[in-house]
């Protein structure tokens, strides 16, 4: 979770990784986020995401926070956070969502799809193969 890679499928929206910059314990990198609209109209929003890994306390839990930042003033922070469990692990997803009047449903909506696709794929992939 702590590489910017492993995003892309993660996501249903997003498709594209670059430019990824390291400093310390942070990494910076753009996104592209494909939106579509109708079935027929294609837009890419552009990104730039901030991503913070702590994994002081592994391998019993693992910390994962940052920040988006997209065009329209459209900010959401989140955090992950990975324990270990009797039956396995539990993962915490929890976002901060901010935008300009007016596109607060629509970026919810999306955001919570987002939340969603993503609990499927994570519990996909920390099952590992059968």
């Amino acid at each position: 979770m702590a590489e910017p890679s492993r995003y892309v499928g993660l996501s249903p929206l997003l498709v594209a990784v670059r430019d990824v910059r390291r400093s310390g314990g942070t990494v910076h990198y753009t996104a592209v986020e494909r939106f579509r609209f109708l079935g027929v109209l294609r837009h890419d929003n552009i990104i730039d995401v901030t991503l913070v890994a702590v994994s002081d306390g592994l391998p019993q839990s693992a910390e994962i926070s940052g920040e988006v930042r997209s065009p329209g003033r459209v900010r959401m922070s989140y955090r992950f956070t990975i324990d270990r469990h009797e039956a396995g692990c539990v993962v915490t997803d929890t976002l901060h969502l901010r935008t300009p009047p007016g596109l607060l449903r629509f970026a919810a909506s999306q955001a919570g799809a987002v939340q969603q696709a993503r609990a499927r794929v994570l519990t996909a992939r920390l099952a590992g193969p059968a």
